[in-house]
């Protein structure tokens, strides 16, 4: 019986990896040597390939290896792991993964970014100014791709093939050169659950693919610890309905309990990677609850059980204390008189047949008397082994809230709250990851949580609808001849319950004829009443209805971006949040949305009007707005759906969301006049300010960039002013009403860092790092004077600034030009852009010759590594890393990177916040003061 075996083994999964294969060892030398070399100092098979004592997971050398023929260096030769083009690399390594259940099929597939690169002189000039050096890079394609997590329903396994085919997966990728061709017959594809050996001569008939069973223990453990270490908002607690983020910390995370409810219970003691042992289990499980329910409800399916039990009162079929007692409590014993004395216990004494009791209620007892078992039996275990976590995932579990709440509440009760029950976002691909990472060179063991990004775009991997298939794909993409008789990549594959639609549509039809219906959530309202549960209340999770995954759309794409780093200036990055506004209030949770929906409007007209205002442009704005509304849709009803939710979260996706619509830069054409208008007066106001003494010249350089952050196209009191008056007039006004002293004031504290007191006269910074905000005024009369001064005083100079385009944010790709322009009328500007690679003519004369010796400190630009209106420094560009550990200084301009994030935030150097408050309810909230209050907010090293 499962569970009860006294020897662990997993219930139902057979001992079955393949012995990985000997690879021959390369005589070539030069890159040939180096590629080998790094191999085996990453884990290859250069070597000995005997798996260490203890390691479960068996990396396969099925899939093809390295073509290192016509291999180069890029870069520094003398690097430890210098970047190398294989140029004759298949794309075929590792994109697809399966996990075959009984009941869902499980995807977990890589496809690559879009090459980017440009050979950008600057960029290269800076890099080699800063020593950045490209250690940090692989020669592993997988990093600096995508993840994407996709669920099919098993029954519907050929809409699964459909899907792979459809994008070449099993080829490498629809963009693989070899996707054209027939498949090899060697081609194999990892997969685990007991359907991969189900379902293995259909995968060879329809595909011509083998599957390459992994063990089902293994791969569970394996994705459970690559995703508690590698991202972020992984783990979270669940009760009375609410929940709750933990920070795990990576160094931490051993040993823990892993509890995989799946048709019986496997108890898993994890010591490590590839270290773990099931010590318990039970036959008592997600299938006891399906086969009871189902005999004794006659639902066809596992949701329609879960359905019912959203209706039930389990009060009629369950003896209760109360019940035993005349409705009092067992005071003595510490027993409520709600609490559950015997689980269908009042069914003995009524004299009444199976079809007298309303199987809603039968569906709740039976749920509440399995998961109360299976979270008391996991507390003794975890009691047993002293272990302080328990993480309980598989099918059972399906993101059901009142599920959730039942098992946490147990925990809680038998552990007298020592104990909490802790649940994964990605649990239902566990499996699926653990089988990805057994391909060799997977890429995923040396990936740090700073360099994963996860995003969600409408249809990665749910549209609201049942259990279905792909990812939505890029706007303009069509079906070549090559796949022209399978699905697309703007298809979608969804069975939605009375749908007027035919399976395949394009996400673009669906979107301009369903429009949020599709994506809009379904309202789950608290239950009135309580019938105990362990002497607690029942949880408040329950609703009048339920979504068939209710982890529905919380699992997005994640991003593998190698270049992303941690701020090496954060004080503790540990404990450092980024964003000062907690939506976890209610009432700033609604009033935020509505803000975000009423600047909506005027977002779709200026993204229109940046693509020419055509009709394709048209449709596509529509769909935006259609797609994000059903974010905020989905965001309100459940607030933790995609993790951790802050304001930041929610402006990086709005972001995201135009993007994904093919909106690179909605503001494009008002940056530009904003910076031509700007850069028109700029040698009047530089003239001006030559002419003061050193006090005066800071204090209102202080005051330009104040009254300069006035031009914000997010803020909607700053768009109602640009309808009054010129870029120029608004500038004015602001300068105007700069009038010390300032809501937060540290200007004298500053002064005093940079001009000393009296006699006592103090160096100048060594490096300082700006960074700035909107175009226009605000970095063409406020940052960049600031940023002279700076210059002038003999501090280098490094702006910093958006890698991607949003709202009006300058961007790091526009800056150089803005300063190109800037320094025609400046030579301290001249001077300082030439030394630091900004001025491309007079770089390519001089950059190289003169490396290190120009006798003018540098002005450099680097790109945050964002495209958001704010910053999280958990997750910046390696560039601005490296910027950063030399600098000294930090000034951080604006209301997204010092006030929406950051204004808590501290550093191991001197920082200076600047930002006009451009919002009423934030300036009231957060100063106590009121729109247009300024921040000056000094704080020295710490």
């Amino acid at each position: 019986m499962a569970g009860l075996s006294e020897k662990p083994q997993a219930l139902g999964i057979d001992q079955e990896s393949a012995e990985a294969n000997k690879n021959s060892s390369s005589n070539k030398k030069s890159v040939h040597n180096r590629l080998l070399e790094k191999d085996k100092e990453e884990g290859g098979q250069g070597g000995d390939m005997s798996p260490s004592a203890g390691s479960s997971i068996k990396r396969s050398g099925s899939r093809p290896q390295l073509d290192v023929s016509k291999a180069e260096i890029q870069g520094n030769v003398e690097e430890k792991y210098p970047t190398i083009l294989l140029p004759n690399q298949s794309d075929d390594l590792s994109h697809l993964a399966l996990d075959i259940g009984g009941s869902l099929i499980k995807l977990v597939y890589f496809s690559r970014h879009e090459d980017q690169s440009t050979d950008d002189k600057r960029k290269r000039s800076v890099k080699e100014r800063l020593g950045l050096s490209n250690g940090n890079r692989r020669s592993f394609p997988i990093l600096g791709g995508r993840l994407h997590f996709v669920k099919f329903e098993t029954r519907k396994i050929n809409e699964c093939l459909d899907f792979i085919n459809s994008k070449q997966l099993h080829r490498g990728g629809a963009e693989s050169p070899y996707a054209d061709g027939a498949t090899d017959g060697n081609a194999i594809i990892k997969a685990t659950g007991g359907g991969a050996y189900k379902y293995t001569d259909l995968f060879k008939e329809r595909l011509g693919v083998s599957l390459d069973k992994e063990d089902e223990m293994d791969c569970l453990v394996a994705g459970a610890n690559f995703l508690l270490k590698a991202i972020r908002h992984e783990a979270f607690t669940h009760m009375e309905g609410q929940k709750e983020f933990v920070q795990i910390d990576p160094n931490d995370l051993f040993p823990y309990l892993l509890v995989n409810i799946g048709s019986g219970v496997s108890m898993i003691k994890v010591d490590g990677d590839g270290k773990f042992e099931r010590v318990s289990g039970t036959n008592v499980g997600g299938g006891t609850y399906w086969g009871l329910g189902r005999l004794l409800t006659k639902c066809k399916s596992f949701d329609e059980l879960l359905e019912l039990s959203q209706k039930g009162d389990n009060r009629t079929i369950d003896m209760l204390v109360g019940d035993i007692y005349g409705g009092l409590d067992y005071s003595k014993i510490g027993l409520s008189a709600s609490t559950i004395a015997s689980s269908f216990g009042k069914t003995i004494s009524e004299k009444k047949e199976l079809e007298d009791y309303r199987p809603e209620d039968i569906s709740l007892s039976l749920l509440r008397m399995i998961s109360y078992n299976i979270g008391q039996i996991s507390y003794l275990n975890a009691l047993r082994f002293g272990l302080k976590r328990i993480f309980f995932g598989g099918f059972f579990i399906r993101g059901h809230a009142y599920t959730m709440d039942t098992i946490s509440f147990a925990v809680q009760f038998w552990s007298k709250g020592e104990a909490q029950a802790m649940f994964l976002r990605h649990e239902g691909f566990l499996g699926a990851l653990g089988a990805f990472m057994s391909y060799e060179k997977h890429g995923l063991d040396d990936l740090m949580v700073h360099q994963l990004v996860e995003r969600f775009p409408m249809g990665a991997p749910y549209t609201g609808g049942k259990i279905h298939g792909p990812p939505l794909g890029d706007l303009n993409e069509k079906a070549s001849d090559r796949n022209s008789k399978y699905l697309t990549s703007t298809s979608i594959i969804v069975t939605l319950s009375n749908s007027d639609f035919p399976t395949q549509i394009s996400w673009m039809e669906k979107f301009l004829r369903k429009g949020t219906e599709i994506t809009a959530p379904v309202p789950m309202t608290p239950a009135a009443g309580t019938t105990g549960l362990g002497g607690f209340d029942v949880p408040l999770s329950r609703g009048s209805s339920l979504r068939s995954d209710a982890s529905a759309l919380n699992v997005g794409v994640l991003h593998l971006v190698p270049t992303l780093d941690v701020f090496p200036l954060l004080e503790d990055p540990k404990t450092y949040e980024p964003n000062t506004i907690d939506l976890a209030d209610p009432s700033e949770l609604e009033y935020w949305f509505t803000i975000l929906s009423e600047h909506l409007p005027d977002l779709v007209d200026k993204a229109v009007a940046s693509e020419g205002r055509t009709d394709d442009a048209k449709r596509r704005g529509d769909a935006f707005a259609r797609a994000f509304s059903a974010h905020l849709a989905r965001l309100m009803e459940e607030p933790a759906a995609y993790g951790k939710l802050g304001l930041a979260n929610l402006l990086e996706m709005r972001e995201e969301c135009l993007r994904e619509f093919q909106f690179v830069d909605a503001y494009r054409s008002i940056k530009q006049r904003e910076n031509e208008a700007s850069l028109a007066v700029l040698p009047d106001l530089l003239m001006e300010i030559d002419s003061m003494d050193e006090e005066t010249r800071l204090l209102t350089l202080i005051e330009g960039v104040l009254a300069a952050n006035i031009f914000d196209w997010g803020s909607r009191a700053c768009v109602d002013l640009y309808h009054k008056g010129t870029i120029i007039e608004i500038y004015r006004m602001s300068r105007n009403k700069m009038q010390r002293p300032w809501r937060v004031d540290d200007f004298d504290l500053f002064k005093e860092r940079m001009l000393g007191t009296g006699d006592k006269k103090k160096p100048p910074h060594k490096r300082a790092l700006l960074f700035v905000d909107n175009s226009g005024a605000d970095i063409v009369l406020g940052m960049l004077p600031l940023a002279r001064e700076l210059l002038r005083r003999g501090t280098e100079v490094v702006l910093v600034a958006n890698s991607l385009p949003a709202l009006n944010d300058v961007t790091a790709m526009e800056l150089p030009d803005i300063v190109a322009e800037a320094a025609k009328h400046c030579d301290t500007l001249r001077r300082a852009a030439e030394a630091g690679g900004l001025l491309v003519d007079a770089m390519i004369n001089s950059s190289r010759s003169s490396k290190g010796k120009s006798s003018s400190v540098p002005l450099m630009v680097v790109e945050n590594g964002c495209g958001s209106p704010c910053i999280d420094l958990r997750q910046v560009s390696s560039e601005l890393a490296a910027a950063a550990k030399d600098a000294d200084l930090i000034i951080l301009e604006g209301m997204g990177r010092a006030l929406h994030t950051n204004l808590n935030a501290r550093f191991k150097c001197d920082a200076l916040k600047l930002a006009m408050v451009k919002n009423q309810r934030l300036a009231e909230k957060l100063l106590k003061g009121n729109i247009y209050d300024c921040i000056c907010k000094y704080e020295p090293a710490s």
